[in-house]
């Protein structure tokens, strides 16, 4: 077991975690809500987990970006978050496009942000090669 803290303070405007370059604020009207900050968090991990799979798979790629939707489930309160889709935007070699596609498949199982969500929340990851 590994265990870390982190510790989140009340500033002015909402909780805010402290950075060295100025606090972070948890509050969607300064910035990104916790839920928002949570689905970042969710993308962010499964963008570093494909690249190191296309890595270990010695698959050359460009990585662009990755596009992250989210629906929140309005007939449940307090509206949990009911899928999270990914869309990772890569420059790959069209003959490497098929093996690129089957890693997709690693991501939720290797994404430590992925596997602490609630099973409930339906994950999707996509390649959109350009």
């Amino acid at each position: 077991m590994s265990q870390e803290t982190l510790e989140l303070v009340q500033g002015t405007k909402g909780m805010e975690l402290p950075l060295a370059q100025g606090n972070w604020v948890l509050l969607r009207e300064e910035g990104y809500s916790p839920v928002q900050s949570l689905v970042a968090a969710t993308g962010a991990c499964g963008a570093y987990v494909y690249q190191s799979v296309l890595e270990n798979s010695k698959i050359p790629y460009t990585f662009h970006k990755v596009t992250i939707n989210y629906e929140r489930d309005m007939e449940h309160a307090p509206n949990p978050i009911s899928s999270i889709s990914m869309t990772f935007h890569v420059t790959i070699e069209e003959d490497l496009q098929d093996r690129a596609t089957r890693a997709l498949r690693l991501v939720s199982k290797h994404c430590p942000v992925i596997q602490s969500l609630n099973p409930t929340i339906t994950i999707e990851e996509l390649v959109d090669f350009i």
